[in-house]
C-alpha cells in the first residue's frame, strides 16, 4: 500500500481598484472552477439588496468588527473608503489543510496581511484597468455612483494601482474572457 501525500491547497488572492472587474472575475473564475471555493470575508458596509448575511458578506457592526480583530479572528483585515472588511481565519485554514483551494477578492492591505501569515500558501494576481480614462468611464457606466463617490473610487483606484508590484502576477483587464483565462491559467 502506498501512502500519498495530499496537497494543501492554495490562497488565489485576486486584487484590483474599485471598478476594474475583479468581482465579475472572481464570479467567473468560480462558476468554471467547482473546487474552487470564495473566502466570504466580514466587513462594515451596508448591506445592498439581494445580498445575504454569510453567502455574501459576514454583516457586521464596527464594534463586532472590531472585536473579531481583537480576538485574531481574522487572516487580514483592512479599512477601504470608510469601511472595514476582514478575512475570517478558521474556514480558510481548514479549507488549505483539506486540499481545497480559496479565492480571494481583497485589497492590496490583505493580500500584504496574508502573504505575511501564510507566505507558502498566497499567490497574489493584481489587476489593472487598461488605463484610467477606461476605468472612469466604466465606474460611469454602471450608473449607480454619484459624481462625488466616482471622484472618491478614482482617488482609491490611483492609490491602490501602486501597489501592483507587490503581487506575483498582473494581469490587464482589456478583454473579460481573455482576463478570465489568463486569471484561470495562474490557478493551474
Amino acid at each position: 500500500m502506498s501512502s500519498v501525500a495530499q496537497r494543501r491547497g492554495v490562497c488565489v488572492v485576486l486584487a484590483a481598484a474599485p471598478g476594474v472587474g475583479k468581482t465579475s472575475v472572481s464570479r467567473a473564475l468560480l462558476e468554471m472552477e467547482p473546487s474552487l471555493s470564495l473566502s466570504i470575508s466580514a466587513t462594515t458596509r451596508a448591506r445592498r439588496p439581494g445580498e445575504t448575511d454569510g453567502v455574501h458578506y459576514f454583516f457586521r457592526t464596527p464594534e463586532q468588527f472590531d472585536a473579531m480583530a481583537e480576538r485574531g479572528e481574522f487572516l487580514e483585515h483592512a479599512r477601504f473608503l470608510g469601511r472595514a472588511y476582514g478575512t475570517p481565519r478558521a474556514p480558510v485554514e481548514d479549507a488549505l489543510a483539506a486540499g481545497r483551494d480559496v479565492l480571494f477578492d481583497i485589497e492590496w492591505q490583505g493580500h500584504r496581511q496574508m502573504k505575511a501569515i501564510l507566505p507558502q500558501d498566497v499567490v497574489g494576481i493584481f489587476l489593472l484597468p487598461p488605463s484610467l480614462p477606461d476605468l472612469e468611464a466604466r465606474l460611469r457606466g454602471r450608473g449607480q455612483d454619484s459624481e462625488v463617490e466616482i471622484a472618491r473610487r478614482m482617488a482609491a483606484a490611483r492609490e491602490e494601482i501602486t501597489h501592483w508590484d507587490e503581487f506575483d502576477h498582473v494581469v490587464v483587464n482589456r478583454d473579460f474572457d481573455r482576463t478570465v483565462a489568463e486569471v484561470r491559467a495562474v490557478l493551474h
